[in-house]
């Protein structure tokens, strides 16, 4: 499986693209630029693969900033986890509270919720019920390809905000220790901004979570 980040928007998020077997899918389009979705939609058409679904960590924002864009191109499934669907019905609200307008969506995305070998075409994952940062939110580990999307639960040093809708520093906390520093330490954490970090690392030298 090979992964991609694209940073983008003015939240500088990190959107990302799995790819195996002819197949991808895309995590949290955060494109705000048309710059920053044509980038994307280049890097796909290189390598011709068929997008199948997005996976959806969060609906803050700043990780769904793109989606309307990609489902003009796409016709494809949207995942997200089902605990609190707050964010994403109130997804137009959200945005202008950060100056943006949007209608916002008319569906509800398909339910992502915490299990293990979820299989999405060619991909398999486990999906980690992360909440803290938001009342939805899940990270997703690949242990075959020995990395996790951590989406706005932890990046490298440091942790998502609580100060938002449902944010509560000891539930994130928790779902650090619980469901991602027990991982194996070599795992690769690609976070939703920021740098790629290692669990290991985060144990180590994390201020706000310590193992």
């Amino acid at each position: 499986m090979e992964i991609k980040s694209f940073t983008v928007g003015p939240f500088s998020e990190n959107t990302y693209l799995l790819e195996k077997d002819g197949q991808a899918v895309i995590i949290d389009p955060g494109f705000f630029d048309p710059k920053e979705y044509n980038r994307f939609k280049e890097e796909l058409r290189k390598t011709e693969n068929d997008l199948i679904a997005v996976l959806l960590t969060h609906a803050h924002v700043d990780h769904i900033l793109g989606l309307e864009k990609v489902l003009k191109d796409f016709d494809i499934q949207v995942y997200i986890n089902h605990s609190d669907l707050y964010l994403w019905n109130n997804f137009s609200q959200q945005a202008k509270m950060f100056g943006f307008n949007t209608a916002g969506f008319d569906f509800t995305p398909e339910a992502l919720p915490e299990q293990k070998n979820v299989q999405i075409g060619a991909f398999s994952f486990d999906v980690l019920y992360t909440p803290g940062h938001s009342p939805d939110h899940v990270s997703l580990y690949v242990e075959a390809s020995n990395f996790v999307i951590a989406g706005d639960a932890l990046f490298k040093e440091s942790i998502g905000r609580t100060d938002l809708y449902k944010g509560d520093f000891d539930l994130l906390a928790q779902s650090i220790k619980e469901k991602l520093y027990t991982l194996p330490d070599g795992t690769a954490v690609y976070p939703g901004h920021g740098p790629a970090t290692t669990i290991g690392h985060e144990k180590k030298h994390n201020a706000f979570v310590k193992e």
